[in-house]
């Protein structure tokens, strides 16, 4: 095996630090590998110092294009691929009149910059996918929001001489969202990049503090099941030609003028098939930009079937809209909207809600632990006796919204073209059965089937298990599928105490659950590939089905998919904690780039893998096997474990630390 090339870690200068894990040296390697989904063949190739070729930067300066060499290793595993630029950039200092030692130094300097995530994976198929069509993609993106009651945002921030572009979901009423934003170069590229699920990622941090809004009565609400509820269709709306729209953003970036006409006293407005031309009513507090020669940012917002456009500027300090700083933090820039676009139109006034009583100041204070079950202490080193300490975590009590609420409006959708909206009230009198009583005699109530997200699964076709958050995939949990909840005394609001556990921490009191089952490859194309690269798969099952009738125990079948080093033993703690085989896979897959980074060797001198394989057939399918074993072997998790050397079985004891091994024929 060739020595791995390395250099001091310039942050700690050899001592020893977390970016170099501790080793005083940083690798300047790195290892691409390109893999066929469809056939299992895999292709690496290290980068070192020494294979760079550099080439004059049109911004100027040295850099090397790695492009080419992903290409030819798609190419030869027989995978349509087509990556994003990798370009590695010299430093300033470097020249090629140099001496070839400095030139080295450099280099490898460069490398190990680029070398955060030294092992970079791409997936490829053997036939090339259907090209997306990125005006077909924001006109889907808006009709969805219109489904949703949601607001699509197409945001540019500059940063310097460049355009961040960005496209995501925001609840109405969501502030600008804080910190630098890396977007994509161009509209066009940033549809492209941007799905549905990449889209609502971030809603709830987004929407924290937006005004909670029941809904309109004018819109149909959901029956009880097992009626049929009723959906809205509706056709993709006319957004009119994406470049069209992005010069029209791209203007709000020009400060207007004193006494100009297009001031932004007024807020862009596109019919169906136009730009934004009107205007409209509100403005925000004025703040203008940093220096002085034209906005930060701009967004165009859709709703109600029409863009809103508006340019973004600085928020001056002291500005009551100016976000809340954490504690101890340094003062940042906030951004704000020109002007806001006026009120949905299918959603009502902000309802109130008290404040949260364990968020009385702006400073991020929590009650103190040791003020539990009395006073607080004197000499408590956390509070100095206050009974409140500071904290940078979210308020357990409020979810960070600052605010309990007393409404919530669930929303269930495909993705598609159906959706169902329940608004679930507090203090509306509801028959509830109690099931069991909780430790401390607290009773246990089960709610009507219109509070069972389970029983609207059967609407969509698709399991209870299938049903998940929007905002991250999480699982429902089985209280919020059954309806079950816990009164703290006997005779409580029941959908009050329901109502507050779930619209903790949720924007605007939304909740968006997804009712879709995973799009994920079978588990034996997963075996295949991570055998292909020369590492280990751990497939986990624990079967819970016997607390079906116990419902303050969790119940069903819990699987976790985790990709592991070859010589890495099965863990007896490791628990399960995917209600599905499908969503496990597909959070696997989700996070497999990222997991590679912890399968590369801590110490730099140990030179990185370089794993290749030939086409080959999958293997038989072990789901049979497992769900055999694991009924067998009810609440005790049974994990099968596949290399290139084989496949084994293990059974973890009851108290985790331990393994058994088991026969397992696949």
């Amino acid at each position: 095996m060739s020595v791995a090339s390395t250099i001091a870690c310039p942050e700690c200068a050899g001592t020893g630090c977390p970016r170099c894990q501790w080793q005083g040296r940083r690798r300047a390697q790195l290892l691409l590998t390109v893999a066929n989904r469809d056939t299992g063949a895999v292709a690496s190739r290290r980068v070192t110092p020494a294979d760079l070729d550099p080439r004059p930067d049109p911004a100027g300066g040295w850099m090397v294009e790695l492009t080419p060499w992903v290409r030819g290793l798609a190419a030869t595993v027989a995978a349509v691929l087509d990556p994003d630029p990798l370009v590695v950039r010299l430093p300033p200092t470097w020249r090629p009149d140099l001496p070839a030692a400095d030139r080295y130094a450099l280099a490898a300097d460069a490398l190990a910059e680029a070398a955060r995530h030294p092992w970079r994976l791409w997936l490829g198929r053997s036939t090339a996918p259907a090209p997306v069509d990125p005006a077909a993609r924001l006109a889907r993106l808006c009709g969805l929001a219109d489904l949703l009651l949601l607001d699509l945002v197409v945001a540019v921030r500059r940063s310097g001489d460049r355009a961040h572009w960005t496209v995501r979901y925001d609840v109405p009423g969501s502030p600008v969202p804080d910190g630098p934003v890396e977007g994509s170069p161009d509209l066009a590229t940033a549809l492209l990049r941007t799905d549905v699920p990449a889209a609502l990622a971030g809603l709830a941090d987004r929407g924290l503090t937006a005004p909670a809004r029941p809904l309109d009565p004018a819109l149909p609400l959901g029956r009880e099941v097992p009626d049929v509820p009723p959906t809205i269709r509706r056709p993709p709306p006319q957004t009119g030609p994406v470049d069209r729209i992005e010069r029209s953003i791209l203007a709000e970036l020009v400060e207007p003028a004193e006494g100009d006409p297009h001031d932004a006293r007024h807020v862009g407005v596109s019919s169906p098939a136009d730009t934004p031309t009107c205007r409209n009513s509100r403005r925000s507090p004025d703040g203008g930009g940093p220096d002085g020669t034209g906005r930060p940012a701009a967004e165009a917002i859709w709703r109600d079937g029409r863009w809103w456009r508006t340019g973004l500027r600085y928020t001056p300090e002291g500005s009551p809209v100016r976000s809340a700083l954490p504690a101890g933090g340094r003062p940042r820039p906030s951004l704000h909207r020109v002007v806001e676009p006026p009120d949905p139109l299918r959603l009502r006034e902000p309802v109130p809600g008290r404040p949260c009583p364990d968020c009385r100041s702006r400073e991020g204070t929590r009650v103190c632990r040791c003020g539990i079950g009395g006073g607080p202490a004197v000499d408590c080193d956390r509070c100095r006796g206050t009974g409140r300490r500071r904290s940078a975590l979210r308020c357990a009590t409020c979810g960070g919204t600052r605010r309990l609420r007393r409404t919530v409006l669930v929303t269930l959708t495909d993705l598609r073209h159906r959706v169902v909206h329940l608004t679930w009230q507090a203090g509306v009198p509801e028959v509830t059965c109690e099931v069991a009583t909780a430790p401390g005699g607290w009773p246990v109530v089960q709610l009507p089937e219109r509070y069972r997200l389970g029983a609207w699964a059967r609407v969509f076709g698709v399991r209870p298990e299938d049903l998940a958050e929007a905002d991250g995939g999480h699982a429902i949990p089985r209280e919020l599928r059954d309806g079950y909840v816990t009164l703290p005394w006997p005779g409580a609001d029941p959908v009050g105490e329901y109502v507050r556990e779930v619209g903790c921490g949720l924007p605007a009191g939304r909740l968006v659950v997804t009712a879709v089952c995973p799009d994920v490859p079978p588990l034996v194309e997963l075996i295949r590939l991570v055998v292909g690269l020369d590492l280990a798969l751990h497939v986990s099952l624990l079967d819970l089905r016997r607390h079906a009738d116990h419902p303050l125990r969790p119940d069903g079948c819990y699987w976790s998919v985790e990709v592991r080093h070859r010589d890495a033993p099965v863990h007896p703690a490791d628990l399960p904690t995917r209600p599905s085989l499908a969503t496990a896979l597909d959070e696997c897959l989700t996070h497999l780039a990222d997991d590679l980074a912890g399968l590369v060797p801590a110490d730099p001198d140990e030179s990185l893998p370089l794993p290749g394989s030939p086409a080959r057939e999958p293997v038989a399918d072990p789901v049979p096997t497992l769900l055999r074993l694991a009924a067998e072997h009810a609440g005790r998790t049974v994990t099968l474990r596949f290399t290139r050397a084989g496949h084994t079985a293990h059974l973890h004891d009851d108290d985790g630390i331990g393994l058994v091994d088991l026969p397992c024929v696949v």
